[in-house]
């Protein structure tokens, strides 16, 4: 067992023990509202140790567990307004009989909005995620073609032809990173023609090289034209 989940269940025990001992050692009126507020208590501890696994014990990175604390926070918040509802119930037991069913109201209206916020937590995180990997995926493309017009200037010997080289690869550095369905086309070519100009320089031809530079780049120009366009 991770160290995490010892400590969230170090932590579970200890508010489940200090509940306990509020809620039976304070003689309240053992009235049926008292039994709903107490049985809901203890379902909000219950259920932190669900909260604290689903925000973050995915075995993800950092980032998609930083994602889960919105999720946590809901629990948490949960948690501290239900033993604050449970313990104001039973202490009204002292003035009057609480009706248990205006205590079971109160208490499942407070799971029902928790639940829902906690649900609605846990898909705007698996969207954040998804959105993530996607651009993740959309950025491939793009980096590998920086990745290797920077180094086919390395292999370049000729002072002018690596000049162009050179600025050439300086224009996919600063080029829109993302793909996009709309450029997919354009991207395939770029990759066609970079392969072949690393050919032509690895071959020596020079003369080549020096087309293809200005045929990428203005297919290059064309992809960060329609890029914007999408924006």
């Amino acid at each position: 067992m991770e160290k995490r989940n010892v400590k969230q269940l170090i932590i579970g025990g200890i508010a489940l023990a200090l509940y306990l001992v509020i809620t039976l050692a304070v003689p309240f009126p053992r009235t049926a509202a008292y039994w709903v507020a107490f049985v809901f208590g203890l379902i909000a501890i219950a259920a932190q140790v669900y909260v604290m696994r689903a925000a973050f014990d995915r075995g993800e990175p950092v980032k998609s567990k930083f994602y889960g604390y919105p999720i946590a926070r809901i629990g948490i918040i949960y948690l501290a307004l239900q033993i604050i509802v449970s313990l104001l119930i039973m202490a009204l037991g002292f003035a009057f009989k609480v009706p248990a069913w205006a205590a079971l109201i109160v208490c499942v209206l407070l799971l029902g909005v928790s639940a829902i916020g906690f649900i609605a937590a846990d898909i705007m995180r698996d969207e954040v995620e998804r959105q993530d990997t996607a651009l993740k995926t959309n950025v491939k493309t793009m980096r590998a073609l920086q990745s290797k017009a920077a180094s086919i200037a390395g292999l370049c010997a000729d002072p002018e032809t690596k000049k162009t080289l050179n600025t050439l690869a300086d224009k996919f550095r600063y080029s829109d990173p993302v793909s996009s369905d709309a450029v997919a086309e354009i991207e395939a070519d770029l990759v066609s023609a970079v392969d072949e100009l690393q050919t032509a320089v690895v071959d020596g031809d020079l003369a080549a090289a020096k087309q293809l530079c200005a045929k990428i780049e203005a297919k290059l120009n064309e992809r960060n034209r329609i890029c914007k366009l999408n924006k």
